[in-house]
C-alpha cells in the first residue's frame, strides 16, 4: 500500500469516527458566531435612564455602598464599568454571583439571565462538553477534545491528499473552484475539496487553539516553541504586594485608604481610549488594587492592560498584564480568542462563522462519499 493510500484510509476512518462530533462542534460554532454581540443585545433593557439632565453617575465607593447595603466591602470582589455611563455596572459578589447595577441609583437590576443569554450558554455547554452535568461532564470534555484532535489530523492529511500535481493547471482549477452541473459523488468530492482548501488556514488556527485549550501538553508546546522558561503553568499575573516585598513600607490596617473612585479615575487617565475598566478588590489592604483597562471588545488581549495601585497611597506602582507577558502566554491568549475569531473583531468572527458552516458541509459530503463507497450500488459513478 502506498503512503498516499494509507493516509487516505486513515483520513477516512478518522472522519467517519469523529464526524458526528465535529458536525456538532461546527453547528454550535455557527450559532455562537456573534455570541458577544447577542449577549450585549440581550441586556439592552438594562441601560440606565438618567434621573435628570446633566446627572452624573455615582462614584465607585458610593455605588458599592449602595449595592452592599452597608455590609462590609469584602462582599464585592470586582466591579466592571463601561465608558458609557448609561451602560450598567457589573458587580461580582463574593461567591461568584454577578449583579447588574444602575450606575446612577445603585439599584440592583438583576443578574442578566435573559432567555437569549440562557440559550447561548446552553449552546456553549454543548460545544464544550455535550451539555453533560456532574461526573459525566469530564466524559463530554474528553470526547470533544479527542474529536478536535482528530479534526486537526483531518485538516493536515486533507491538505496532503488534496494537493494536485504542481504542473497540472487543469487539476488546480478543478481543485480550487466549484464546478457546475456535477451530481452525486463528483459533486460531493468537489464541494469537500474546494471548501476544505479555502477554509484550511483559519480552520487550522481554530482547531489547534482548541487543542491547546483541551490539552496541557499542547499548551506547553506553544511555550517551548516561543522559547519560554518552565514552569509553563505558572500564572502570568503573579500579583505580589508591595508589602510582602518591602515590609517596611507596608500600610497599617488602620491607615486611611485611597478612594476607589480615585483609582478608577487615575486608571482612565493612564489608559486613554479605554472602553471598559474592571477593578478587582483584594482581600487584604496589603495587596495591590488591580484595574484592568480594556481598549477593545474585551476579547483582544493586545488592547488590554493591568494597572496596580497601592491601596493606601493610591499611587500607581506597576503596569502589568498582556504587554508584560512572556511570549508563550501572549500566543496562548491570542489563540484563545482566535478560536472564536473575536481577536479580530466582527471580521474575525464572521470568518470563523463561515468556515464553521463550511465544516458542516465538509462533514456531510465526507460521510455521503463514505456511504456511497461502502453501500452504494456497484457500477454507479
Amino acid at each position: 500500500m502506498s503512503l498516499r493510500k494509507a493516509i487516505f484510509w486513515v483520513h477516512l476512518t478518522v472522519g467517519v469516527t469523529a464526524g458526528v462530533v465535529i458536525l456538532m462542534l461546527a453547528m454550535t460554532g455557527v450559532i455562537l458566531t456573534y455570541e458577544a454581540q447577542l449577549n450585549r443585545w440581550a441586556l439592552r433593557d438594562y441601560r440606565a435612564d438618567p434621573p435628570g439632565p446633566g446627572a452624573a453617575p455615582l462614584g465607585l465607593d458610593e455605588l458599592i455602598a449602595r449595592v452592599t447595603g452597608g455590609q462590609p466591602a469584602g462582599v464585592v470582589t470586582s466591579v466592571a464599568l463601561h465608558r458609557d455611563p448609561l451602560e450598567p455596572a457589573f458587580v461580582e459578589l463574593d461567591g461568584g454571583a454577578t449583579v447588574i447595577v444602575d450606575r446612577f441609583t445603585g439599584e440592583r437590576l438583576g443578574d442578566g439571565n435573559t432567555r437569549t443569554r440562557r440559550f447561548l450558554r446552553s449552546v456553549m455547554y454543548w460545544h464544550r462538553w455535550f451539555a453533560l452535568e456532574g461526573e459525566y461532564r469530564i466524559i463530554g470534555r474528553t470526547v470533544v477534545a479527542v474529536a478536535n484532535l482528530g479534526f486537526l489530523f483531518l485538516l493536515v492529511s486533507g491538505v496532503y491528499l488534496w494537493w494536485p500535481p504542481i504542473r497540472n493547471r487543469a487539476a488546480w482549477r478543478q481543485a480550487l473552484w466549484f464546478r457546475r452541473l456535477l451530481k452525486g459523488r463528483a459533486r460531493d468530492f468537489n464541494w469537500h475539496s474546494v471548501i476544505g482548501f479555502w477554509s484550511a488556514l483559519p480552520l487550522v488556527i481554530i482547531v489547534f487553539s482548541g487543542v491547546t485549550i483541551s490539552y496541557q501538553w499542547a499548551a506547553d508546546l506553544v511555550h517551548r516553541l516561543a522559547g519560554d522558561t518552565p514552569p509553563f503553568q505558572q500564572s502570568p499575573r503573579p500579583w505580589r504586594s508591595v508589602a510582602r516585598d518591602n515590609p517596611s513600607v507596608a500600610p497599617q490596617p488602620t491607615a486611611p485608604l485611597a478612594e476607589l473612585q480615585t483609582l478608577i479615575t487615575k486608571a482612565g487617565v493612564e489608559t486613554p481610549g479605554w472602553r471598559t475598566l474592571t477593578i478587582d478588590l483584594p482581600e487584604s489592604i496589603h495587596d495591590p488594587v488591580v484595574v484592568a483597562a480594556d481598549r477593545g471588545n474585551g476579547r483582544q488581549p493586545s488592547k488590554s492592560e493591568d494597572l496596580l495601585f497601592d491601596r493606601a497611597s493610591g499611587k500607581l506602582v506597576e503596569r502589568a498584564g498582556y504587554p508584560t507577558f512572556p511570549p508563550g502566554f501572549k500566543i496562548r491568549r491570542w489563540l484563545r480568542f482566535a478560536h472564536t475569531g473575536e481577536v479580530y473583531g466582527v471580521v474575525g468572527q464572521s470568518i470563523a462563522g463561515v468556515v464553521s458552516l463550511g465544516v458542516a458541509v465538509m462533514v456531510w459530503t465526507g460521510l455521503a462519499m463514505s456511504w456511497r463507497r461502502f453501500f452504494g450500488s456497484r457500477g454507479r459513478t
